[in-house]
């Protein structure tokens, strides 16, 4: 979908380039992120694309509205500039319009008429998991996790098949950030667009592509692979000192907790008699166990201490369970979530809150020691 072949920029009045011969692939559907340290052209190699800059040698080809491949040095800017999302970290909302009409920016230099526009941004917004009555709002009455949020929504008016994201969640706090990243994953799982997706931070680059492009100053590419097996096999010196030691930790980002869950944990259920929950407790040797009801949604947690003696049902005695996990989240979020409430082991859950299992701190430590043996060719 997105090929460099040979790329140079060099600026005027600089003798060293920007970006320096630089050749890679990015597959259809796959976000590609680029990272490196500052001075690395990771900026200018992606603004290439759209036409923001010209390169100085070399071709860029992308997929065109016929499905063809075409050098977007041949396409005419505007035209290419209005067939490629663009996402930037300072959002840049117009504060005069409202949502409604910035996310029709685009869509409205094409011709879109206004009901045709209102309907994409209803659904946009939705997909965002906005209300849609914000269309009606101006940016300055979202938060700063929202803006972004409609930023998204905007890059993705025309449903273009390539997007441009230059480190679009970089001024959100770490909270919100996680956030957005973990929608924008979920929402990627749908919408499968080609991406060149712009980051500073390695473990934000480990955790959102399907392919890692690793940039020195001057724009040499030092490697291009997956982020698997950039962790295992840094091609050389200056990757492994970007990359970091603690490469088996950013393994984590790597592995779902869906991929290592017990997925038969032992549930009680909410209507279930207290004598026999205890039974079924002491059984199986724990002190606690989360409790669901007939379709399996999490309804909270109860204490085997909390119910000896005690007669009646489980939903009496039930205390809220703190968090849950989501299926598709990484094991380093996992334990981040964990480690916070304190908990050794807690619900993994489907969209509709239905429990599919269970992820504790064993089961992330044993992948941990897992993943470092597989990078150093050992037997696991």
């Amino acid at each position: 979908m997105i090929k460099f072949e040979n790329v140079t920029k060099i600026y005027p009045g600089m003798s060293s380039p920007a970006v320096d011969n630089l050749s890679f692939t990015v597959p259809t559907g796959e976000i590609c992120t680029i990272v490196g340290p500052s001075g690395c052209g990771k900026t200018t190699a992606m603004k290439l694309v759209n036409r923001l800059i010209d390169a100085t040698d070399g071709a860029i080809h992308v997929l065109d509205e016929r499905d063809e491949m075409s050098n977007v040095l041949e396409m005419d800017p505007i035209q290419l500039r209005r067939s490629i999302g663009y996402i930037i970290q300072q959002i840049g909302l117009f504060p005069h319009r409202t949502i409604l009409e910035n996310i029709g920016t685009v869509p409205q230099l094409l011709d879109w008429d206004e009901a045709r526009i209102r309907h994409r941004a209803e659904e946009l917004v939705t997909m965002m998991n906005m209300p849609v009555d914000f269309l009606e709002r101006y940016p300055h009455e979202l938060s700063g996790g929202q803006r972004q949020r409609i930023g998204v929504a905007r890059g993705m008016a025309t449903d273009p098949p390539v997007m441009l994201m230059d480190e679009p969640f970089g001024a959100i706090d770490p909270i919100n950030r996680n956030i957005l990243q973990n929608e924008f994953l979920r929402l990627q799982q749908e919408i499968k667009k080609t991406i060149l997706f712009v980051t500073h931070d390695i473990d934000e680059a480990i955790k959102m592509g399907d392919k890692i492009c690793i940039l020195n100053v001057g724009g040499l590419l030092e490697q291009y692979d997956s982020p698997a097996n950039i962790l295992a096999y840094p091609a050389n010196e200056f990757v492994e000192d970007f990359v970091g030691a603690d490469r088996a930790l950013k393994r984590l980002n790597l592995v779902r907790v869906e991929e290592v869950m017990n997925s038969r944990p032992p549930l009680l259920q909410a209507t279930q008699d207290v004598k026999q929950a205890v039974g079924f407790m002491t059984e199986k040797k724990i002190r606690f166990a989360y409790v669901v009801d007939a379709a399996q949604t999490l309804k909270g947690y109860v204490r085997v201490k909390d119910l000896k003696g005690k007669t009646g049902w489980v939903e009496e005695y039930l205390e809220p369970a703190a968090t849950s996990i989501q299926l598709t989240t990484n094991l380093k979020d996992a334990l981040s979530e964990m480690l916070v409430v304190d908990y050794a082991n807690v619900c993994v859950v489907d969209g509709q809150n239905r429990v599919r299992g269970l992820i504790d701190t064993k089961m992330i430590h044993e992948s941990v020691i897992e993943s470092n043996a597989v990078a150093e060719g050992e037997e696991v």
